[in-house]
């Protein structure tokens, strides 16, 4: 189910009546309740995968049992190896089997052979990627002692399945959120405002900026890169940076806001990434829940920071598999390498993080930042390695025909919408979201609420259902 559709407007107002009307009488009928709304909205996309989701959650609500009683390290570790290969094996086959099939072809190929080896034509479970994380999360944490395993199911399958973030995150920590569900939650007015606060935004930002840019980003990238204009090419880049920035930050304000209503505190997954100073900086405030989990699964694993040279594998090797997370394909491994490859003079000049908020006076490393965050997306747009070098190639050599094209998209509706939204997110740069404060006259606020759903409204594409970017991941 798709957050900005008929169906969701007609299924969260029911589920939230039903939830504190009927469900908010115990916590064990609040933990169903929660679980079977979760259910419905995820086979509402395709019930078939909803079977997958339960049988990969019950293997690791067993597994997770089998840690906690395990008597020695040696079966402990064993029993995790189970739960790593059972869920990196399904999310293998779903999403990887065809990568590493057609790579070992190519391989094969070029030693003289000509192997004859099976393709698998299968749909990619939505949220598969996001859902197994969030599972090994808990399995993980066990077998750490960070977390005593549920002996409850219900409580594990609602971890698992809550369904604000449960197609495309936040990537929930076990510790974080199945506390939560495992005590009583309590209607709280404030939060439920607030959550509905952030929704608005979001639903801005996917409907109006993502949903406006990716027509345009469409055109742009779909030309023949040779007989485009520089700056053409450049804006492409630049509208793909705020569509993937609009539709992700947009889904995780939306399914924070929504988690919110239901008395759940999710992570922040999204802190304003494009005024960032530097690319470590970037990386602490874009997708925060997975660059995180990828630090301390990955990451530190592999020696983290212990020394300099080790270093420089760790970071490059965690990046370059995050790159391949988001999808099987070349551009995301060369788009995490090249992350990596950014990452690297921080190591190298023993930079500390940068936790106080940028000013104007920050204007000079935040552009500069954000440019070569732009010439990486383009990586991640485009439909492989040598298109995408191509379109970086010709945004250069093109840069000095047609300039006056600039003006053009300078013009454009959605330039002064990205604008407008750059204005109030610095703006708000110290809250958790850009409606976290605003005006104490109740005019005010609904006038501000009124103009942002006339807004939507008005760029709304009744003609077209605009899916979030991240479910293919």
């Amino acid at each position: 189910m798709l957050f900005p559709s008929f169906a969701f407007l007609i299924f969260l107002p029911v589920v939230y009546l039903l939830y504190w009307y009927v469900a908010n009488r115990s916590l064990r009928l609040q933990n169903i309740f929660i679980l079977l709304a979760s259910y419905v909205f995820y086979g509402w996309w395709d019930v078939r995968f909803l079977s997958l989701l339960v049988g990969s959650s019950l293997v690791d609500f067993f597994l997770g049992i089998a840690i906690a009683n395990a008597s020695t390290a040696h079966v402990k570790k064993r029993w995790l190896i189970v739960s790593l290969v059972t869920n990196l094996g399904v999310l293998g086959v779903f999403k990887y089997f065809n990568f590493f099939r057609d790579g070992l072809v190519d391989l094969m190929h070029g030693i003289g052979l000509q192997p004859d080896l099976p393709t698998l034509h299968l749909v990619l479970p939505v949220g598969i990627s996001f859902y197994t994380f969030q599972s090994l999360s808990y399995t993980i944490d066990v077998y750490r002692g960070r977390l005593a395993a549920t002996r409850k199911p219900v409580e594990f399958l609602a971890f698992v399945s809550l369904f604000p973030q449960l197609v495309a995150g936040p990537i929930e920590r076990a510790t974080d959120l199945l506390p939560q569900i495992q005590r009583p939650r309590h209607f709280d007015r404030a939060q439920a405002t607030d959550g509905l606060r952030q929704m608005l935004w979001g639903f801005f930002k996917k409907m109006v900026i993502a949903d406006g840019c990716g027509p345009l980003v469409a055109r742009i990238f779909d030309s023949p890169v040779d007989t485009t204009p520089g700056f053409t090419l450049f804006f492409g880049a630049f509208l793909f940076a705020f569509q993937i920035y609009g539709d992700f930050s947009g889904y995780s304000d939306i399914a924070i806001g929504c988690a919110r209503l239901f008395g759940f505190n999710l992570s922040r997954n999204f802190a304003y990434p494009y005024f960032s100073r530097s690319i470590a900086e970037f990386w602490r405030r874009w997708h925060i829940s997975l660059s995180s989990w990828f630090r301390d699964n990955v990451y530190l694993p592999l020696g983290g920071w212990r020394n300099k040279s080790g270093r420089f594998r760790n970071i490059m090797i965690t990046f370059t598999v995050s790159g391949l997370w988001h999808g099987a394909n070349w551009t995301f491994v060369s788009w995490g390498a090249l992350h990596g490859a950014y990452y690297l003079p921080a190591i190298v000049r023993d930079a500390k993080p940068r936790r106080d908020d940028a000013s104007l006076s920050d204007l000079p490393s935040i552009l500069f930042t954000f440019l070569i965050v732009l010439l990486a997306w383009v990586f991640f747009r485009a439909a492989g390695v040598p298109q995408a070098l191509a379109y970086l190639k010709y945004m250069v050599l093109h840069a000095p025909l047609h300039p006056g094209i600039a003006l053009y998209w300078l013009q454009q509706h959605i330039t002064w919408l990205i604008g407008a939204l750059l204005v109030v997110e610095w703006k708000a740069r110290h809250q958790q979201h850009a409606l976290a404060v605003l005006p104490r006259s109740t005019l005010k606020r609904w006038a501000i609420y009124t103009f942002i759903v006339l807004v939507i409204l008005l760029y709304m594409d009744v003609q077209t259902t605009h899916e979030f970017i991240y479910f293919q991941f």
